[in-house]
């Protein structure tokens, strides 16, 4: 076993796996040890791989806590030394062999939950079996969550399931009753819809002073889509909102940020011209992941601009947009920048009440 070969979040689990051992007193470190750290995952993806490959995680967890239960416990001179069980030796073999057939760099956390279920005479193996999970079943849920993505990077499953974590649905928060009616911005949502319906330059960028009402003005296109108040070619999008903030939090490693950014961009393209992706503060985003060296983010943006695959808003003040984007002319020409002033005295009376 080579735990460089490990992604950081499966080195993770492993570690955690090898101090439950030592803390129950277990002499060997085993399957199940992974198998319930994995469970326990705040996060879900094993759990979640579980049940789409027709497993029940929840009645997992419990059988494999009753299963650690039952394992001796060593106490005394021989308590604290764990040795590393032949099964899950076996298992982490299978899990690097099945990381190499499928092209990856690093064995991530699903790979190691498929080792697992390939080491059938283990605790953990006959757990999942009787659970109604096989490898196939769980290799094909490893397909559906992985969308053909290959494991290059430590942090690799950073990028599953990416705008759940770094995006936010303004069409399902209309649908939910989340969103205020908007007043007054009449104007400025038909402009942005014409924009959005052209078939060149079709991304509306919302140039106005902070405050103004730039995000309101998405909201209310959000509620003209959900009320299908819109062209047919804007009817049935989502209208998805970039949470700039979760996509650079955290990101302390070289190109991390560039990988969830080239991520979000990768599901937004499979989904097929269904989402519109809303960029506030789109300055932020133009020279973010520039300090370490790397790609900046607006020429991660560029190439999938320029073949139509994106579909955006982008919003930010007049001064960021000569700064950022207008002195990039290979950006500044993919948008199509709409001004916003300060609502009128009466729109203004009419927002009061």
């Amino acid at each position: 076993m080579n735990i460089e070969k490990y992604t950081e979040r499966a080195r993770g689990f492993i570690q955690s796996a090898q101090s439950l051992a030592m803390r129950e007193g277990h002499q060997q470190f085993s399957p199940l040890h992974i198998l319930k750290v994995l469970l326990d995952d705040s996060e879900g993806l094993a759990g979640g791989l579980i049940d789409r490959a027709g497993g029940n995680s929840r009645a997992m967890l419990k059988a494999t806590e009753d299963a650690l239960n039952k394992l001796p416990k060593v106490s005394g001179s021989g308590a604290g030394q764990v040795y590393l069980a032949p099964e899950l030796a076996r298992a982490f073999d299978a899990a690097e062999k099945a990381a190499d057939k499928a092209g990856d760099s690093f064995v991530t956390v699903e790979r190691l939950l498929l080792g697992l279920t390939l080491e059938k005479d283990s605790g953990a193996g006959s757990i999942l079996r009787k659970g109604g999970v096989t490898p196939q079943n769980l290799n094909a849920a490893i397909e559906s969550l992985r969308k053909g993505r290959t494991a290059d990077s430590a942090t690799a499953e950073n990028a599953y399931d990416a705008l759940k974590k770094y995006a936010r649905d303004l069409t399902q928060a209309a649908r939910d009753g989340k969103l205020d009616p908007v007043i007054g911005r009449d104007e400025e949502i038909r402009r942005t819809i014409q924009v959005l319906s052209r078939r060149t330059k079709n991304n509306p960028v919302l140039i106005g002073e902070p405050g103004v009402g730039k995000t309101a003005i998405v909201e209310g296109l959000a509620l003209r889509i959900l009320n299908g108040d819109v062209p047919e070619t804007l009817k049935d999008k989502k209208l998805l909102v970039l949470d700039m903030g979760a996509l650079i939090a955290g990101a302390k490693y070289r190109g991390e940020f560039e990988e969830r950014l080239k991520a979000v961009l990768q599901e937004v393209t499979s989904a097929e011209g269904s989402i519109i992706l809303f960029i506030d503060e789109m300055h932020t985003l133009i020279g973010a992941g520039k300090a370490d060296g790397a790609m900046d983010a607006s020429n991660l943006l560029k190439p999938a601009l320029a073949r139509g695959e994106l579909h955006c808003i982008g919003a930010t003040t007049l001064d960021e947009y000569r700064k950022h984007v207008e002195k990039d002319a290979a950006l500044a020409r993919r948008f199509q920048p709409i001004f916003v002033s300060e609502p009128s005295v009466e729109d203004t009376i009419s927002i009061l009440r």
